[in-house]
C-alpha cells in the first residue's frame, strides 16, 4: 500500500509539472507567434505585461520585457497564495509562472504581418487550450486565478466581474496604444481564450444529477463513498408504465465525477434512469474540491 501511495504522488508530481511545461509553451507560442506579430493584448496578467512593455518601449529610455514583467506582477500573488491558499498549490504555480517567463525569452519572437484576425484566433486557442490544460491538472497559471479563488474562498463570491474590468482595462489601452481595431482583435482574442478554457477545463461546473431507480442503497452508498455528496431522497415514487414503486435521488456534483457516477449508477442498476442538467449557482452546504 505505501509503494502504491508513493507512486501516486510520484506521478501526480509529474503530471502538475507536465502541465506547468506545456502550459509554459503554449503561452510563450500565442505570445510570440501571434499577439505580439498582431499587435494584441492577452488577458490578465500577461495582458498587463504586454501593456507596460508597449509603453515602456514608447516614454522611457529602456524597455521592461513583457517576460520579466510577467514574472514580476505575479510575485505579490505568489505571496497571497502561499498565506491564503496552500503552499503545495503555490508551489506549482510559481513552476508555472517561472517556465512561462523562460519560454517567452527563449522562444523567439516571428516577425511576420499575419491577418490580425488569424492572430487573434489562433492566439486565444492555443493560450486556451495551455490555461485549460493546466487547470485541469490541478495548477493555477498565476495573475487572477489566485484572486478569483481567494474571493471566492473569503465572500462565496464570483469573481467574474472583477476579471471583466481588468479586461476592459487592457482593451481600452490597446486602443489608444494600437488604434480601436487592434483593441477589437484583443477583445475577440480575449473572447476565444476564455471559451477554449471553459472547453478544457469542465472541473468547476456543477451539474445536478436525478436518478430514478429501484435500487437506491449501492447506489447511495457508492455516491457517498466514492464521491462524498450529499443526496436527497424522495420516497414513494412511481412509474407511470408499469406501475412500480421508485425512489428518487438528486445530488450536486462536479462535471468532473460525470464518469465516477455513471458507473456507480451502471453497476447498482443498469436500468436505472439518470438526468443530468447543468446549474447556474450552488448556495447552501456544497463540498468544493479542496486545493492544496
Amino acid at each position: 500500500m505505501d509503494n502504491i501511495d508513493k507512486f501516486n504522488r510520484r506521478y501526480n508530481f509529474l503530471s502538475k509539472l507536465s502541465a506547468a511545461f506545456f502550459y509554459s509553451v503554449a503561452v510563450a507560442v500565442a505570445l510570440n507567434f501571434f499577439w505580439t506579430p498582431g499587435h494584441m493584448y492577452s488577458s490578465g496578467i500577461t495582458g498587463f505585461a504586454q501593456l507596460i512593455n508597449s509603453m515602456s518601449e514608447r516614454f522611457m529610455p529602456f524597455t521592461l520585457s513583457t517576460s520579466l514583467m510577467y514574472f514580476a506582477l505575479n510575485v505579490p500573488l505568489f505571496i497571497l497564495g502561499w498565506f491564503k491558499i496552500g503552499r503545495k498549490f503555490t508551489f506549482f504555480t510559481i513552476v508555472a509562472v517561472v517556465l512561462g517567463s523562460v519560454m517567452m525569452k527563449v522562444i523567439t519572437p516571428l516577425t511576420v504581418n499575419w491577418d490580425p484576425l488569424l492572430c487573434a484566433i489562433f492566439g486565444g486557442t492555443i493560450n486556451g487550450i495551455g490555461t485549460g490544460f493546466a487547470l485541469k491538472n490541478g495548477i493555477s497559471t498565476g495573475g487572477l486565478d489566485i484572486i478569483g479563488i481567494v474571493i471566492r474562498q473569503k465572500t462565496g463570491m464570483n469573481y467574474g466581474k472583477f476579471n471583466i474590468i481588468v479586461n476592459l482595462v487592457i482593451i481600452a489601452a490597446a486602443g489608444f496604444v494600437f488604434g480601436w481595431t487592434r483593441a477589437l482583435y484583443s477583445a475577440l482574442t480575449i473572447f476565444i481564450n476564455g471559451r477554449v478554457i471553459d472547453a478544457v477545463y469542465t472541473q468547476h461546473k456543477k451539474m445536478q444529477v436525478m436518478i430514478i431507480t429501484e435500487h437506491p442503497h449501492n447506489i447511495i452508498k457508492g455516491i457517498q463513498e466514492k464521491m462524498h455528496r450529499g443526496i436527497t431522497i424522495l420516497h414513494d415514487a412511481e412509474g407511470a408504465y408499469g406501475h412500480t414503486e421508485k425512489t428518487v435521488l438528486i445530488t450536486i456534483i462536479d462535471r468532473y465525477d460525470m464518469y465516477d457516477i455513471r458507473q456507480i449508477v451502471a453497476k447498482a442498476d443498469p436500468y436505472a434512469f439518470m438526468s443530468v442538467c447543468e446549474v447556474e449557482k450552488v448556495y447552501g452546504r456544497f463540498k468544493e474540491q479542496e486545493i492544496v
